[in-house]
């Protein structure tokens, strides 16, 4: 079968990000890139590509299994008064360890959680192994973070976003400097076996910080889940596309076939969604050049650097104050004018995806501005 390459979002993306993208392709059975998909570290943000028998750490990225959970609580936004909204923002920005580097210091927090003990026995450094026990639930920085949403009927969604952090740092950094030429493993390699290996133990251990974050957050609140999403959007995965078997990795990307559910994340301030890969036949065409995969958020428009020199924040502050957004910490890289608009990248997918829940915020918390040394933030 021929090689297969898409865009989506014809026109939204600049040069440097589509000449990455095709540098990708030329190594690649297949390609896709999504709507959000903006300029990355060798990948575009946004990128899918399917290799036979072979996967690129670079391409997977650094933060691995980075993703989103969400989870609809038996609680609705009018049973919380607005007096105890502020204090509830508050709780969760201490409770949480936002920013590089943190650590769980929670009384509850998952020390003896399965994932650590495979971890533990892994073929990794005793650091990365209490590196990896120590920040277990720990959101990061950047774009990671814990929202409180609303749904159309009013009930309360708690919506995180964060990977395998330093766990899964080392294991990248390890396995890049393995790869071939082209930036890839063989699985049949016993470095490709390895990176594979653990690879999986970073997708799990960040599967599990979510859900101990959602957990947390669920109960402070005094409520109970009714309903889950949960998806990676940073990983590989073996699939069957075209009529062959391939290993697909996805980098800020959403995996979408039929039915299959999604958290997708817009900028603070911005609306989410819950989405799902179409069930219509009329659809089918449309998913396999996407490689049943969709956005995994609005997408930049701005870099750090360019968003931190280009933005006030008075300005951020007034776009999220004027929806109704509490924030805690958040970073002018991370402003809405630095993003897309949701709503307009899911159009440019086309039928492959139905949104099922469109989400908005009312709490949103992620890391405070790094302070520059000798300076303020």
């Amino acid at each position: 079968m021929s090689k297969r390459i898409v865009v989506f979002g014809e026109g939204r993306h600049d040069a440097a990000t589509l000449k990455q993208f095709r540098a990708i392709a030329d190594r690649a059975q297949h390609a896709a890139l999504m709507a959000d998909g903006h300029l990355g570290y060798d990948m575009p943000i946004g990128g899918v590509a399917a290799y036979v028998d072979e996967v690129s750490a670079t391409g997977v990225g650094f933060d691995i299994g980075c993703g989103n959970a969400a989870a609809r609580l038996d609680l609705r936004r009018e049973d919380i008064p607005d007096w105890r909204v502020p204090e509830i923002a508050t709780e969760i920005f201490h409770t949480f360890a936002f920013g590089v580097g943190g650590e769980n210091r929670h009384p509850d927090a998952p020390r003896d959680h399965p994932v650590l003990r495979d971890i533990a026995d892994a073929e990794v450094s005793p650091s990365l192994v209490d590196k990896a026990r120590r920040q277990l639930g720990t959101i990061g920085g950047g774009n990671h973070y814990v929202d409180l949403l609303t749904d159309e009927e009013g009930y309360v969604w708690v919506g995180v976003h964060f990977g395998s952090r330093g766990f899964g740092h080392g294991i990248a950094t390890r396995f890049r400097r393995l790869q071939d030429k082209d930036g890839l493993l063989s699985l049949h390699a016993p470095s490709g076996k390895d990176y594979w290996h653990l690879m999986n133990l970073a997708g799990d251990y960040a599967y599990a910080g979510r859900d101990w974050v959602v957990d947390t957050v669920a109960d402070l609140l005094g409520a109970r889940q009714t309903h889950n999403v949960h998806n990676n959007h940073n990983f590989a995965w073996e699939e069957e596309h075209h009529g062959q078997r391939f290993v697909v990795v996805r980098k800020g990307a959403t995996p979408a076939f039929p039915a299959q559910e999604g958290f997708v994340g817009g900028s603070m301030g911005d609306i989410s969604v819950i989405l799902a890969g179409s069930e219509s036949a009329a659809a089918v065409p449309e998913q396999e050049r996407a490689l049943f995969s969709t956005v995994h958020g609005a997408g930049r428009v701005l870099s750090r650097t360019k968003a931190k020199k280009m933005i006030a924040r008075a300005d951020m502050d007034a776009w999220v104050a004027e929806r109704g957004v509490l924030l805690r910490g958040g970073g002018l890289d991370e402003s809405p004018q630095a993003y897309r608009r949701l709503p307009d990248v899911l159009a440019a997918q086309g039928p492959t995806v139905e949104v099922r829940h469109t989400l908005h915020p009312f709490v949103v918390c992620m890391a405070p501005p790094r302070r520059r040394r000798g300076g303020r933030a």
